[in-house]
């Protein structure tokens, strides 16, 4: 079966368990403490970026909100590429608007910490790529036979 046609799409770098989350359905909102316009579909980059300490934090508050979901070993989940795609339906600094356990309100000089509101997740086979900050146009093709982001293995070396 032949690739699918190479696409320009836009991509957002996500550190690790986040993009995880994201891509599984667990969480509806990316934080950011920029507002955007845009509406749509994004590729989920799952950065190479982080430190023990961050996913330390990251992990105890996935546990205090959602004690149900077991995030897998640091070491299993892929960084560097492309794991998934969510829609961007909205983007608000309120909680009230959110909703949602998982907008975290951040006072900045600009104001509140956005929340990039998602939907449609899903996972996406993994596809290495480097990654920027904010939003960035990548030409996306995805191969049939790469493994899926959960199958993906590459050990985060911080």
């Amino acid at each position: 079966m032949p690739a699918e046609p190479t696409t320009r799409r836009r991509a957002l770098a996500i550190r690790q368990p986040w993009a995880w989350l994201i891509v599984n359905g667990y969480k509806d909102v990316e934080n950011r403490q920029w507002r955007t316009n845009f509406r749509g579909p994004v590729l989920i980059h799952a950065s190479k970026c982080r430190t023990k300490a961050e996913w330390k934090a990251a992990v105890a508050y996935v546990r205090s909100i959602r004690p149900d979901i077991e995030i897998p070993p640091e070491v299993t989940l892929p960084t560097g590429g492309i794991v998934g795609e969510a829609e961007i339906v909205a983007c608000t600094n309120s909680q009230l608007a959110t909703n949602s356990k998982w907008y975290m309100p951040v006072w900045t000089d600009k104001g509140w910490s956005f929340a990039f509101i998602l939907a449609n997740a899903k996972q996406l086979p993994f596809t290495p790529i480097k990654g920027r900050l904010g939003f960035f146009m990548i030409d996306y093709e995805q191969d049939p036979k790469a493994k899926t982001s959960e199958e993906a293995h590459h050990v985060q070396s911080v």
